[in-house]
Order: C-alpha cells, then sequence, then structure tokens
C-alpha cells in the first residue's frame, strides 16, 4: 500500500454487495456469511460468482461458526479445506483468527492457516479475533509471528471511532510491520477523524442499507431467525453511494496530504 493512499475495504454479505462495493470504488472486499454472528465461511457458490463478477481482490471469511474463536480439532481440519476451497473460486485472500483459552492468540494453528493461504499466492488479514484478546500488545506481536499482513480490529470496543485511542496505540507499535484496519461503525461522518486520530492507513465499512423484501404475506407469529432484532422480512445490502462517500472523504485527506 501507497504512503500516501488509504484503502476501503468492504464486509458484503452477498454476492451483490461484493458488486456494490466495486462500484464505489471499494479496494477489497471480505466476503462473509451470517453477518448478524460477526461473519462466517460463505458458500462456495458465493465465493466463484462474487470472484468472476468483481474485478478488486476478495478475501474469504474462514470461520466455520459464530460464537468464539477457540475451535476444535475437527473445526479446524474444516478451516484448513476452506483455505484450499476460496483459492479454487478465485479468491484473494482470507480473514481468519483462532485465539487460545487463555485469550492468547493460537500463533502455530493461524500461521498453519496462513502458511496454507500463502502457498497458494493468497494473502491473510486476523480478523477482529483480535478484539476478543486478553492482552492486545501482545496479540500483536502473535499476529506479526502468524505472517498476515494486516489486524482488523475495532480497538477493543463495540465501534473502532471508541477504541481509537488503542488503535492509534497499535499503530504505533506496529511501526509499519503490519497494517492496522480500524473497522466497525466505520461511516462518512466519522471515518476522516478516525484515521487522522489513530494512523490507520485501512478500514472495514459495510456501508450496507435495509431493502424491504418482496414477501406479500408475512407471518408475524414466528421468528426464523431465533432472536429479537433480525430482520425476517428486509435485507442488509451494501450500499455503493455510501461507499463511495467514504472512499471520497478519504481521497481528500489524500490531497491535502
Amino acid at each position: 500500500m501507497s504512503d500516501n493512499k488509504y484503502e476501503v475495504e468492504v464486509c458484503a454479505g452477498l454476492v451483490q454487495s461484493a458488486v456494490e462495493a466495486e462500484r464505489g470504488g471499494a479496494s477489497r472486499v471480505e466476503l462473509c456469511a451470517n453477518l448478524f454472528e460477526g461473519g462466517t465461511t460463505p458458500s462456495a457458490a458465493t465465493i466463484e460468482m462474487s470472484c468472476s463478477m468483481v474485478g478488486i481482490p476478495i478475501y474469504v471469511i474462514i470461520r466455520p461458526r459464530g460464537g468464539d474463536f477457540l475451535y476444535s480439532d475437527l473445526e479446524f481440519e474444516t478451516m484448513k479445506r476452506d483455505v484450499v476451497e476460496a483459492k479454487k473460486y478465485g479468491a484473494s485472500g482470507i480473514a481468519t483468527g483462532i485465539l487460545l483459552p487463555d485469550g492468547s492468540v493460537d500463533e502455530r494453528r493461524t500461521g498453519e492457516l496462513v502458511d496454507i493461504a500463502h502457498k497458494f499466492g493468497m494473502g491473510a488479514t486476523f480478523h477482529r479475533a483480535f478484539d476478543m484478546t486478553a492482552n492486545p500488545a501482545k496479540a500483536l506481536e502473535a499476529v506479526i509471528r502468524t505472517g498476515c499482513e494486516r489486524i482488523l480490529t475495532s480497538g477493543g470496543r463495540n465501534k473502532a471511532f471508541d477504541g481509537r485511542l488503542l488503535i492509534g496505540q497499535l499503530v504505533q507499535q506496529a511501526a509499519g510491520r503490519i497494517s492496522l484496519m480500524a473497522g466497525s461503525g466505520v461511516n462518512p461522518e466519522n471515518v476522516a477523524e478516525l484515521v487522522e486520530s489513530t494512523g490507520a492507513r485501512e478500514v472495514h465499512v459495510s456501508g450496507k442499507h435495509r431493502v424491504e423484501g418482496g414477501m406479500k404475506f408475512r407471518n408475524t407469529d414466528i421468528m426464523m431467525g431465533g432472536l429479537p432484532g433480525i430482520p425476517e422480512y428486509e435485507i442488509d445490502v451494501t450500499d455503493a453511494e455510501t461507499v463511495r462517500r467514504i472512499v471520497d472523504r478519504l481521497s481528500g485527506l489524500n490531497r491535502t496530504r
């Protein structure tokens, strides 16, 4: 990444969202399923179609389920195979992360996934499992040792803007050895202050808007998602215009540097 350029990664849960991300000027897509669970590995068809329809790099999340980031041997085997499948269908990289019970980074198993990705010419991001570590400063050094090229973090808070102090400290600690990508709650209104206050050169956004579904009949007596607040008849889709506004705000900062 050029020293005078910001990158915008869009978290996309649908093929259409990946298409909209590129239309909005995004630098890269993180492709996921189940965004309400923080993102899990998408289907093979979703990967294949997104990679065939989008020209920017697509990083596939390698996460077999929601919940925590401590995985069984069976889940880890699934993750290794998913890295290979992601490459098979055209992915440029992966986003992953494994922790140990004490809240430290599982360097051995994360590093093994990164090694597989590198073997096939793919990059690797350590995703927001980082925000669930017990000691972010130690975790940063551990992630660097795994070979990841960047860390996605909200600074240990629900929203990156609220965690900007820690993100800035991590940027300073990293000293160019790894990129810190600020993500969660990033929008056109706060992105400029976020990057200027942290020194982060990459941001991770959803840029989504909620689209009304086409169903005429709606059974309001049941929730298929099982939890209040999860929409049953609406769909979250990346909005190209929102992404474009974020890209434009960062481009304006580039011109003033």
